[in-house]
């Protein structure tokens, strides 16, 4: 049985009877395949008993949790199977020695402008980060890599504005709250990615909380932070774009809340159906020849950063192809 992600918008209970889970709402109890699950998303007011939690756990299976306006709120996160103490260390040394820090942090941000640079390209719209990308090789220090990183990606939303309806120009990026419908759209899918993130994470040897680009102190998953600055391009705003330009997303989809704009319930769950099947659209792999799912490239970028910890092969950002 291929594996498949699980959103619950509605309110409910999770619970387990003998070695079946099920979701009760008012609608009544439901099965639910807990072997045909990768991971769960919930939205909704969700009660789980102790021992839905117990079950899940066992099964490696990870709960991200997401408030009342679409923010990512949290994750169940199960006992690790895979950490390797060796590999723990090797993340830790790439951390604590200043120029391999330095590497990895400027590939993720290669990577993510390469793609950015490739999403315009589709869209027709001219663009040249090279000035960007040459300041970039030149930084001395992660700040500084970040301050690259976010010029690049402001005048990639200034492009990219350029071919969007006028009721959806990004304008200025605002996030918690996002000031308009295009705003909106980004945050929802950008934080519904960094969940993805995570959960391909925990299916590898590497720590989470270790990271090169974004602090670890900042946020508890940081390394999730700095592997979604390569995929945002390619899948959330390649979603994001797709679903305004097609009439998929109207403005009746959102709402106004918090001083700002947020998705409304129906608006998420069309979101969130776009999202699930972009993970699942295969594209042939250049090295291993064969189709691969979006979601399997993001645990082959992990792998990459694996072989590069322990010197097996220099790591190379994901540039899309596709």
């Amino acid at each position: 049985m291929r594996k498949k992600s699980l959103t619950i918008f509605s309110d409910g209970t999770l619970l387990r009877r003998e070695n079946t889970l099920y979701f009760e709402n008012a609608n009544g109890r439901k099965p639910l395949a807990i072997e045909g699950i990768y991971d769960i998303y919930i939205y909704g007011h969700v009660n789980i008993t102790s021992q839905a939690l117990h079950y899940i756990a066992q099964k490696g299976i990870l709960i991200h949790f997401f408030n009342h306006y679409g923010y990512y709120d949290g994750t169940f996160y199960p006992r690790e199977t895979l950490l390797s103490g060796d590999l723990i260390i090797k993340q830790a040394e790439h951390y604590l020695d200043k120029n391999k820090r330095l590497f990895l942090a400027k590939s993720f941000v290669v990577g993510g402008a390469k793609n950015m640079e490739k999403n315009l390209k589709n869209w027709g719209i001219s663009s040249d980060f090279s000035n960007h990308l040459k300041e970039l090789q030149g930084a001395k220090k992660v700040t500084e890599i970040m301050n690259v990183e976010g010029r690049i990606r402001q005048e990639y939303y200034a492009r990219w504005d350029e071919s969007l309806p006028g009721e959806f120009r990004i304008g200025k990026r605002t996030r918690r709250p996002p000031k308009n419908e295009m705003n909106a759209l980004i945050s929802f899918l950008n934080s519904r990615l960094y969940a993805t993130m995570i959960s391909e994470i925990y299916n590898t040897q590497l720590a989470p909380t270790i990271s090169y680009l974004h602090e670890p102190s900042e946020r508890r998953f940081s390394l999730a932070l700095d592997l979604s600055e390569i995929f945002k391009p390619i899948i959330a705003d390649r979603i994001a774009n797709r679903l305004v330009k097609k009439g998929i997303i109207k403005k009746d989809h959102f709402r106004e809340d918090l001083n700002g704009v947020l998705l409304t319930d129906e608006g998420m769950k069309i979101v969130t159906k776009a999202y699930n099947q972009e993970l699942e659209k295969t594209v042939k792999h250049p090295k291993l020849g064969k189709g691969v799912t979006r979601r399997r490239l993001i645990r082959l970028e992990a792998y990459k950063i694996i072989k590069h910890l322990v010197g097996v092969e220099e790591y190379s950002p994901l540039v899309a192809w596709f």
